[in-house]
């Protein structure tokens, strides 16, 4: 036990890396090159197998690769302006409407982008949409889905089969993979975000949402309306960390200042 211990010690120190915003340190076991991999191949699947979903016309689609399109230019803007353009050189962005009354949104490592229809509904309008966008885009920015895919492989795995089950156990891989980026129930166990993570969702989304040209205060509203609505089912992607009286108290006290420190409208 204490050899495993002074492992896995030596590996957090070796396996270290840092949110780009808040400087937190995070455990990485998974390289962003095969983060990329499985995401771009996940998301191909996904495409396919929903294939009669996926919209390709209409003032929606426009709506989301526009939004998502000046998203993506705010978030390689400010790690460019940050020294770390190496990061986004695995992406390449993509934005998809899924015609599906799920309230979802999710973005993996790559900078592969889908939206479901029913959150539409749910953002109303193009500022909320960006609201939505921005945290989710900062997941995978922030590397919270490697974070917590290597938190779940050395639980279930053990440190030794972490190798072993990139290469010889895709399922169970595939499986860790889904809930880790937060895809949903529908194609994987989704695995809920730590409050640290949640966290530092809204805070960065803020930032490139208001790098974007899109006003964070808006956020304040939005996060409040969707307290209001998700008492008893919330939507997919929500998670109950922070809860919502903490979250709205920390964008409009901690986040919100620094973050319209960005916007220009």
């Amino acid at each position: 036990m204490k050899k495993l211990i002074l492992f896995i010690f030596s590996l957090a120190i070796f396996a270290c890396s840092q949110n780009p915003i808040t400087g937190r340190k995070q455990l990485m076991l998974v390289s962003d090159a095969q983060m990329d991999s499985m995401g771009f191949q996940e998301y191909h699947q996904f495409l396919t197998e929903n294939k009669t979903k996926v919209a390709t016309s209409g003032n929606d689609v426009t709506l989301v690769k526009k939004v998502g399109t000046r998203i993506a230019a705010a978030v390689t803007q400010y790690m460019t302006e940050k020294g770390l353009a190496d990061k986004m050189k695995g992406y390449n962005w993509e934005f998809n409407l899924v015609n599906d009354p799920t309230v979802n949104a999710w973005c993996m490592p790559g900078g592969k982008v889908v939206v479901y229809s029913g959150l539409l509904a749910i953002t109303k309008n193009e500022t909320g949409l960006a609201v939505v966008l921005g945290h989710e885009i900062s997941h995978a920015i922030a590397g919270h889905g490697n974070e917590r895919m290597s938190a779940e492989m050395v639980q279930q795995l053990g440190i030794s089969a972490l190798d072993a089950a990139l290469s010889s156990k895709p399922a169970q891989t595939r499986q860790l993979f889904e809930g880790a980026v937060g895809m949903g129930a529908q194609v994987g166990i989704m695995l809920p975000f730590s409050r640290k993570q949640e966290s530092e969702a809204d805070h960065m989304g803020l930032i490139f949402m208001a790098m974007a040209g899109y006003d964070p205060s808006y956020a304040v509203s939005f996060w409040k309306d969707m307290a209001a609505q998700s008492q008893g089912s919330p939507p997919a992607f929500l998670s109950d960390h922070p809860s919502d009286a903490t979250r709205i108290s920390d964008i409009q006290n901690k986040f919100l200042p620094e973050a319209l420190k960005y916007y220009k409208k």
